[in-house]
């Protein structure tokens, strides 16, 4: 009843007090619910149309802004979910009954008759690339210590041959947990979580802490090293990538700094007495007994002068003499019947002709330059300073030391790859793991004819086999009288 039918039936006496009464109360109520409509109807407007938000309501008053979005509407309506509950860890009694086949190991030296059952463990092994569970039964000799068992790391539940395979797609071909974890369960039916993968990549790391510090050394004692760094970042703190790389021996350091204190401890000056292989970063000068500047670096400095500025004829003509010298250079080195006085006497007459090639476009180049006749002087006057440092000729001295530095570039690729991609290390012990297992996969690449699966299980399985592996092998075969000390293997 709208309030004109009310006057009309009040006026002929058919609406008494308490009917009255009853709608005007009915239609207070209906006021205050439209008020309240309205009042969320404004804050909700006001994220959009700020001059809503001076119309909110009277002054003083205690109405609470709510934030209204999209996000915040579907996050209301979402249901939240409770996480199930984990059924927990599996006991070994369980795990041991699911095995396919089961397995003795007994102690080497003792007799079978004596020794006594200690444990029993359930362990995934990949065979014939699929994975099967196989129960161990582990006994040892009175007295004696429980003897490892082949080709599984201590207190690990995955074979070694499970834990290189998942390293090399993580940290060699570039793919994430998730994807890596997937990969496994595709082809080898391997259920593997991402939390237990993570857990796994650190277990290794932890198992070839030592080869690591063993490459190390190795390193500190080579002849010849390549040396290169790039970008890398723990978490969103920028840092660098460094890697060495010597015959033999491969070592990666993820999120250190470029500084000097970190060549040091790779290259400390009293025991690297070899040949420095480096770009002419400000970090690398003057501190080697014997550097060779990277050529490729120079040469493109003066093939993108020549690309950049093509009507400047005199740049295209520096970089085809300076290419006719630099493979004069290689042609020299490569000629095994120069003695040692004949290539230091080369040496002397490439340098007269570098030199003079310099100063001829040194002298032509004017005083007030712009910014590319500025990038072309500062490239002769590097390839003079470089000259009379005596560090671009020495591959033409030395054998087996080359030009340029693609080794390590060629190195820093992959990861290069996985920083465009965001999938850097996101704290400092990612990073030293990532920097132990990629070493030891690299080395192992460099030492093995063929690198492949099969080749580098059957290497690992020697060192654990052996208790030593083969870089330790051959630190002590240097003749070292410290050698490294063998891991922790409890």
């Amino acid at each position: 009843m709208d309030a004109r039918e009310a006057r009309t039936e009040f006026s002929k006496g058919r609406l008494s007090v308490d009917q009255l009464l009853d709608l005007v109360e009915e239609q207070q109520r209906t006021i205050h619910r439209l008020q309240a409509e309205l009042t969320r109807i404004k804050l909700r407007l006001a994220q959009y149309e700020p001059e809503v938000q001076r119309e909110t309501g009277p002054t003083g008053s205690s109405a609470e802004v709510t934030q209204y979005s999209l996000q915040a509407e579907e996050k209301r309506r979402r249901h939240r979910k409770r996480k199930k509950r984990s059924p927990g860890r599996r006991k070994t009694c369980l795990k041991f009954a699911d095995a396919e086949r089961g397995e003795d190991v007994y102690p080497e030296k003792g007799r079978r008759a004596e020794c006594l059952l200690a444990r029993e463990r359930a362990v995934l092994r990949l065979e014939n690339g699929r994975a099967v569970l196989v129960g161990y039964r582990i006994f040892r000799a009175p007295g004696g210590d429980e003897p490892p068992i082949p080709g599984v790391t201590p207190r690990c539940e995955y074979g070694i041959e499970i834990l290189v395979v998942l390293a090399f797609l993580v940290y060699v071909i570039g793919v994430s947990l998730d994807k890596a974890c997937r990969i496994l369960h595709f082809f080898c039916q391997l259920p593997l979580g991402k939390s237990q993968a993570d857990a796994l990549l650190r277990q290794l790391a932890r198992h070839w802490e030592g080869e690591f510090d063993a490459l190390c050394d190795l390193l500190a004692h080579a002849a010849i090293v390549h040396m290169d760094e790039t970008g890398w970042k723990i978490g969103k703190e920028g840092c660098s990538l460094w890697t060495f790389a010597s015959e033999l021996q491969r070592v990666f350091l993820f999120g250190c700094h470029k500084d000097s204190a970190t060549l040091d401890e790779m290259l400390p000056p009293g025991v690297f007495q070899g040949v420095g292989i480096s770009d002419d970063a400000a970090v690398y000068r003057h501190r080697f007994v014997r550097v060779q500047k990277c050529w490729a670096h120079l040469l493109r400095k003066a093939i993108r002068l020549a690309l950049l500025y093509p009507p400047k004829k005199n740049y295209q003509r520096f970089l085809d003499r300076l290419l006719e010298l630099y493979y004069d250079a290689k042609r020299v080195a490569s000629d095994g019947r120069l003695s040692d006085s004949g290539r230091k006497q080369r040496v002397a007459q490439l340098e007269d002709r570098l030199c003079e090639l310099c100063q001829t476009y040194l002298d032509k180049t004017p005083t007030e330059r712009k910014p590319h006749e500025q990038d072309f002087f500062n490239l002769l006057n590097e390839l003079v300073e470089r000259m009379l440092d005596e560090e671009l000729f020495t591959f033409v001295l030395v054998p087996g030391v080359e030009p340029t530095n693609n080794l390590s570039e060629r190195l820093q690729r992959t990861p290069a790859q996985d920083r465009k991609a965001g999938r850097t290390s996101k704290t400092a012990a990612g990073a030293h793991r990532r920097s132990v297992i990629v070493s030891v996969l690299e080395s192992l690449r460099a030492n093995l004819e063929e690198f492949t699966l099969p080749n580098v299980l059957n290497e690992i399985h020697h060192w654990m086999a052996d208790g030593i592996s083969l870089f330790r092998k051959q630190w002590e075969a240097m003749g070292e009288t410290s050698p490294v000390p063998a891991p922790d293997t409890g």
